[in-house]
């Protein structure tokens, strides 16, 4: 019973995870949409997720290193670990600027990941409210 609780919250605690890193990057792209240049990026949810859940047994994603092109470089630490599925998102329009935010397609993408993610709480408090149901015996 411990096993099959630990594995259920181990894919919801990766989509978590993995939404909110979503999450901030559609909120980079927003917060960017006026500046020149500015490439739009988004993860790629599902591959992400996959490699999350195939290293739980190893290592999951593994974390990014920096390049340090100087000695006296400071060490960065371990970085965004779903960062090697961060894709520019294909460019509808083009704009004078260079930009590639699509106000639109970007408001509707953060619409769609908040309810991803209100979804995944909500079941992870459903499964803990049932758990707990279990073992006090009500």
């Amino acid at each position: 019973m411990k096993n099959l609780l630990e594995r259920d919250l181990a894919v919801h605690s990766a989509a978590l995870n993995l939404q909110a890193y979503r999450q901030q990057l559609l909120a980079s792209n927003i917060a960017n949409a006026d500046t020149p240049d500015f490439k739009a990026r988004d993860l790629q949810f599902r591959e992400a997720l996959t490699a999350a859940l195939g290293g739980r047994q190893g290592n999951g994603l593994p974390p990014l290193a920096l390049a340090a092109t100087h000695a006296r470089h400071l060490e960065g630490g371990p970085g965004a670990p779903a960062g090697a599925f961060v894709r520019y998102r294909a460019e509808w329009q083009s704009a004078v600027d260079g930009n590639t935010v699509s106000m639109d397609e970007e408001r509707a993408a953060f619409a769609e990941n908040t309810v991803h993610y209100e979804a995944s709480i909500t079941f992870i408090n459903g499964l803990l409210r049932t758990m707990q149901q279990a073992i006090t015996g009500q």
